[in-house]
């Protein structure tokens, strides 16, 4: 493996930083993007029957605020209980917006390594073959062996560049559809809670 580094030359350099940083992404956002993290399945039935007793307090809107995204968004909600309908939809419209930012957290970091990356990879190619012809100009074809060789050693950092675009885009594209169906189940969430709040839904 070394040697494959070494023989792709400097531009090696930047596309393994590319693949620490795109390996780094991939399991930070795993890890934050799992369902039960984002939007926990108790979290709505609890703050419901805490709203049908009447024993919601403000320490347990600053719980439900920290306890996930799902639970910043339904606290905006809550804390507007008292107001209108449209009041409440705006409050949780504004830090909905903040949550999918915060979801959508270093999607644009990998999005662009898995662009850069086979440009990098290329780069490193053509600089490569301009060095086999250089060789070719000074020393002739003599030596196909030589040649070949270089060849070879040129197309590494294609290899190197794809190797990380691939996987990198694949996950960005999986991450980017697995946050649009968080959203969609947060929307329903929230616009559950404004109806019910409101007496046009049944608790249920």
């Amino acid at each position: 493996m070394l040697e494959l580094v070494k023989s792709g030359g400097w531009l090696m350099l930047p596309i393994i930083a590319c693949s620490i940083v795109a390996l780094g992404i991939v399991i930070e956002r795993l890890r934050s993007l799992q369902r039960k993290r984002v939007m926990p399945e108790y979290l709505m039935r609890q703050i419901l029957q805490l709203h049908k007793d009447d024993k919601l307090k403000l320490a347990d809107l600053e719980k439900l605020k920290s306890s996930s995204p799902l639970g910043r968004i339904l606290a905006a909600g809550l804390v507007n209980r008292d107001h209108n309908k449209e009041v409440m939809k705006e409050a949780i419209e504004e830090v909905g917006r903040q949550v999918v930012h915060d979801l959508e957290r270093y999607l644009n970091t990998l999005g662009t390594i898995a662009s850069i990356s086979p440009l990098l990879g290329l780069l490193g190619t053509v600089i490569g073959m301009i060095k086999v012809f250089s060789v070719i100009v000074t020393a002739g074809v003599g030596d196909p062996g030589v040649l070949a060789g270089g060849i070879s050693e040129a197309l590494i950092t294609t290899a190197a560049g794809l190797s990380v675009a691939i996987p990198s885009l694949m996950f960005h594209r999986y991450f980017s559809g697995l946050i649009d169906r968080l959203v969609i189940g947060m929307e329903e969430q929230a616009l559950k809670l404004v109806e019910v709040i409101h007496g046009e839904r049944e608790l249920r």
